[in-house]
């Protein structure tokens, strides 16, 4: 992979996998970042699987109902990373990554490829279901 980590996206990895980072700082750019994280040093699968045990891990720490909890988010949102570091030139730091991938901080996004009704449903939230109307690109190891 072209992408790397900076020594500040490495720490906060580490952090958010010690569960130091409150539950309230957490917010998309946040998740985008731990994303980055893993998708910068992993294959696909793999960095899915570590994002959903650090998601899990963080909300059972804190005391957060597992529902919170969304699967197809979680899983699509490390597919879009990876279409992204896929066609970005190389970068240093998710901060490098996300100056060229501004329309990642749209946390709406993904309302482009399901509808709502899909998106929000139970079905959607408990297991990987794929886009509705547009696909992401997927990519293999």
């Amino acid at each position: 992979m072209r992408h790397q980590l900076s020594i500040e996206d490495q720490v906060f990895r580490t952090e958010f996998e010690a569960h130091t980072i409150l539950p309230a700082l957490f917010n998309h750019r946040a998740h985008l970042r731990l994303a980055y994280s893993y998708v910068a040093e992993h294959d696909t699968d793999a960095a899915h699987q570590l994002m959903r045990r650090a998601l899990l891990s963080f909300l059972n720490h804190h005391g957060i109902d597992v529902s919170k909890y969304h699967e197809t988010m979680t899983h699509a949102w490390i597919r879009a990373v990876r279409h992204f570091m896929e066609t970005t030139p190389s970068t240093e730091s998710y901060d490098a990554f996300i100056t060229q991938n501004p329309s990642m901080l749209d946390s709406k996004i993904m309302l482009t490829h399901y509808t709502a009704e899909v998106l929000f449903s139970d079905e959607a939230r408990a297991r990987f279901v794929e886009p509705n109307l547009d696909p992401i690109p997927s990519y293999s190891a």
